[in-house]
């Protein structure tokens, strides 16, 4: 076997002595052979069991000629918008325009379309006719069934129906996409490929199917927020491997959208092996003139050690995309994909990442889930962690421990989101303790996202009590390690269930703690999540009870400037907010106040106002996951290894 990049033109071809690919894989973003792409894993995964693919990255789909490059594939096309939802990728969630692509050489902006999976479809459509179109990725999972659609305000058909594609490989997508493949290379029609766990397809008639959940259709709920919610929340509990139905939606008339339950987790052994393929860890050659592809420096030395998440928050894509049930590398693996990195020429010694959604799952939340699957009705921790919960850090400890082991590695960082709720369900202080010691550096990162527990709720947050309880005992172990490090907590304004008296309580709270967040995460309802579902419809799904949500830009402004009210730029807003709510016992001069009865100057150097300019991020959800093949991530925003100045932090 060839080690170097999969062909992307028809010299490279030549030199593998293809005359033909079995599959061509289109992708949004730019070609990156690291097992953090979901393209680059798909690609490898289909080479190893003998397919021969190409890679068309980021085509011009003005031109139809640029999806000809590698010729018709024998098989089929890949289709993914890349690791992020194509329209996530290009918005803000005030709908303005990025500046940047991390997945584009060079950070440039607008080389895939809007809507990018159903756009590449019509561009194959256009010359390629009859050859049949597999979707994956993140932007197909998610839109797999009828889904609102929040760049449009509306409630958008499966992106089956919009682009034409025959099958969806919905989740991570090794085993179904081995399956559909095996599928076409013995000459089954793409048409009745129809048995394939993880994987969504379309039909005309239900007549072969049994044991099957009947959705309301499209009409339905488009009609009729109520129906819409009540959809959605049967598609929820449907997405365990071991417990799910079919699901079924009509579309139009006598046209069908079946969903099969999802593929079963990886194993052990089948997770090493997806790592252990021959990647470049690499971008391809032809980007480095454009200055390389950014999303690449940030996890080309962090290593995925699970996949999955048991946490359930309301605003993540995660429960949709990867699952409840925790798949998990060996040690060895791990270990020797830490060894690799020592030898690549850029590695200075530090390992940026070890960990997945959330970096201190290593195992599945209870015995029960690796046979029978994650309770239907109930979550593993919210609204308090469940009697059967397996709560054991040991593993993970040990791992960390190789790892600082490994010679040429200098320090092991964990970046990946901590959950603080199940740290605090560990009487040991042996994880949080070698936190400390060894895997942050000045900052531990963690995600209260709110203080109300009205708003947590809704979130599927543990209470704010719970937090405060980390705090203390984080500031205890610190102050016996002799280590001065401090606590950013990641917020999140403008969430089902806040209103502008939440939002100011927020703002009390940080005023207390005395420091203003540098990051503020606005709630952005991407599809295929309980939040976007409570957004959309004004409801809980869960309850379906009423859910007051803010909807206008202007109300979600000043909910975001409430939360960096020291902010001189924010004045107007956070003032505005708290005459229009009757909290003007909050503007004047004394201690509890959050602003004066005056507009300061930016250079007047006032005690309660900071003259630098502070940086809002919009938050990208699930789908950020720092590139990884799950990027839905959720849950990883930034860092937890900046040692800069320690007023960017609360101290303990």
């Amino acid at each position: 076997m060839i080690h170097d990049f999969l062909p992307v033109c028809r010299e490279d071809m030549e030199k593998r002595g293809w005359e033909q690919c079995d599959f061509v894989y289109v992708s949004g973003d730019a070609y990156v052979d690291h097992p953090s792409f979901g393209p680059a894993i798909i690609s490898r995964v289909l080479e190893s069991f003998g397919y021969k693919v190409g890679i068309i990255a980021q085509p011009d789909w003005k031109n139809k000629d640029s999806i000809t490059i590698l010729g018709e594939p024998r098989l089929g096309f890949l289709v993914s918008a890349g690791n992020m939802d194509s329209m996530v990728n290009h918005y803000t969630v005030n709908k303005k325009r990025r500046h940047s692509d991390a997945f584009s050489p060079g950070g440039v902006m607008g080389l895939r379309p809007d809507y990018a999976t159903i756009v590449y479809c019509n561009l194959i459509k256009q010359v390629y006719k009859s050859t049949p179109i597999i979707l994956g990725g993140i932007e197909a999972s998610l839109r797999r069934m009828s889904h609102y659609d929040y760049w449009s305000d509306k409630v958008k058909h499966s992106v089956l129906i919009d682009s034409g594609a025959d099958i969806i490989s919905y989740g991570m997508g090794e085993h179904s996409i081995v399956e559909i493949a095996d599928a076409l290379n013995a000459g089954i029609d793409v048409k009745d490929i129809t048995y394939i766990n993880g994987t969504v397809y379309k039909t005309k008639t239900l007549d072969n199917l049994s044991d099957y959940i009947n959705l309301p259709s499209y009409d339905e709920i488009v009609k009729d927020k109520r129906i819409y919610a009540e959809s959605f929340y049967t598609q929820y509990k449907n997405t365990d491997p071991f417990t799910a139905k079919i699901l079924v939606e009509k579309a139009k008339e006598k046209l069908y959208v079946v969903q099969n339950p999802p593929a079963k987790p990886l194993t052990t052994m089948e997770m090493d092996d997806v790592y252990a393929l021959p990647y470049m860890r690499d971008y391809h050659p032809m980007y480095k003139a454009d200055g390389g592809i950014p999303a690449l420096s940030e996890i080309k030395f962090s290593i995925t050690s699970n996949r999955g998440c048991f946490g359930g928050c309301s605003f993540c894509a995660l429960t949709f995309h990867q699952g409840r049930i925790i798949q998990v590398r060996s040690h060895e693996s791990i270990v020797d994909e830490a060894v690799t990195m020592t030898k690549d020429r850029d590695f200075k010694g530090y390992i940026h990442d070890v960990g997945g959604p959330t970096a201190n799952f290593r195992h599945t939340s209870c015995e029960k889930q690796l046979t029978k699957g994650v309770c239907m009705n109930r979550q593993c921790l919210f609204p308090a962690p469940c009697k059967n919960l397996t709560v054991d850090h040991s593993d993970y400890i040990k791992l960390l421990r190789k790892l600082r082991k490994v010679p040429g590695v200098k320090k092991v960082f964990i970046r990946s989101g901590i959950r603080f709720d199940y740290c605090m369900c560990d009487a040991d202080d042996t994880f949080i303790k070698e936190l400390c010691e060894h895997h942050i550096s000045g900052q531990l990162r963690v995600a209260p996202e709110h203080i109300s527990d009205n708003v947590l709720t809704k979130m599927g947050k543990p209470s704010n009590d719970v937090y405060e309880k980390f705090l203390q005992r984080y500031k205890r172990i610190n102050n016996k390690t002799g280590k001065q490090q401090f606590v950013v907590p990641y917020l999140m304004s403008s969430h089902p269930g806040s209103t502008m008296k939440e939002a100011i309580e927020l703002a009390e709270y940080i005023r207390d703690l005395g420091y203003m967040p540098e990051q503020v995460q606005d709630f952005y309802p991407t599809p295929s999540t309980l939040s976007t579902c409570m957004y959309y419809t004004g409801l809980d799904p869960a309850t379906m009870e009423k859910v007051y949500t803010p909807v206008s830009h202007h109300e979600k402004e000043m909910q975001r400037a409430l939360i960096q009210y020291r902010n001189p730029d924010n004045y107007d807003l956070v003032k505005e907010a708290l005459i229009k709510n009757g909290r003007t016992d909050l503007i004047g001069f004394g201690p509890k106040c959050l602003i004066p009865p005056r507009k300061i100057s930016h250079n007047t150097g006032g005690k309660n106002f900071s003259s630098r300019k502070h940086k809002t991020v919009k938050n990208t959800t699930a789908y950020n996951n720092k590139g990884k093949h799950n990027s839905a991530g959720a849950g990883k925003r930034s860092s937890n290894n900046k040692s800069k100045s320690t007023k960017k932090g609360h101290k303990l």
